[in-house]
């Protein structure tokens, strides 16, 4: 009889553990999509603040909606994006005189790397042949 007990006990300890760690388990991926997607929300508004910024299609704007939204990246950002980022900046920014075409391009190519390592981009890039292009829509050009 005690057997039975035992076994019973074994079988009910047994089922309880296995209902809480697959709701433990459920909450948890629920909990990383919907960081993922909060993530996603922040990169995206990024990396349309970059065409306020592009050569072309600069405006007052658009510098201040790049400044927001990559002030905003320094919350929730990995180190990796934050190095990144900042480098990016500083290649950028209006008071550097000795910016270059070829070492924009590269800075860039570093942050979209690591930004899209932290979203988990699959499969994953390679940072030898990676390289983002930024287009302008051209309409800013010609105005007089």
């Amino acid at each position: 009889m005690e057997t039975a007990i035992v076994t019973s006990l074994i079988a009910l300890l047994g089922s309880f553990l296995v209902a809480v760690l697959t709701y433990w388990s459920t909450k948890h991926r629920e909990r990383e999509a919907a960081w993922r997607k909060e993530k996603l929300a922040y990169y995206m508004a990024f990396i349309e603040s970059l065409s306020g910024i592009v050569d072309g299609d600069a405006s007052p704007e658009g510098h201040k909606a790049y400044a927001k939204t990559s002030n905003n990246l320094q919350l929730f950002a990995p180190q990796a994006v934050i190095l990144a980022l900042n480098e990016y900046r500083k290649e950028n920014s209006i008071s550097n005189v000795n910016r270059t075409p070829e070492e924009h391009d590269r800075l860039l190519a570093k942050l979209l790397l690591a930004i899209r390592r932290d979203i988990g981009v699959s499969p994953q890039d390679e940072p030898d042949t990676f390289s983002p292009i930024l287009w302008a829509s051209g309409t800013n050009r010609n105005k007089t």
